[in-house]
């Protein structure tokens, strides 16, 4: 199983004269996520993304700079978490799912 997740930001966060346009999210551990039901993790909820994404992202990425990202950015950052929470066998089958949808 993969521990680690790449985003690529499509707005990247600006810092001083710095930008962070990429990401890597690791795979939470149960410390990570305390305070956060897994089901809003996994219904995509905003203030559960906010909350876990500064606790497991490389660079270190602020509440507030998570406050400000483009929802796009923060759908990607949800949908990351979500695929570390699912058991190897049902994120093969939504992997499937999911091609045989675009076929």
């Amino acid at each position: 199983m993969q521990n680690t997740t790449a985003v690529t930001l499509s707005a990247p966060i600006k810092r001083g004269d710095k930008e962070v346009a990429d990401i890597t999210l690791h795979k939470p551990n149960a410390g990570a996520l305390r305070g956060v039901s897994l089901r809003e993790l996994l219904d995509m909820n905003t203030d559960a993304i906010v909350t876990v994404v500064p606790r497991v992202s490389d660079p270190k990425i602020t509440p507030q700079e998570m406050q400000t990202m483009e929802p796009c950015d923060l759908l990607m950052m949800g949908a990351a978490l979500a695929g570390f929470l699912l058991p190897p066998e049902l994120k093969t089958e939504a992997e499937k799912e999911i091609l045989a949808r675009t076929e």
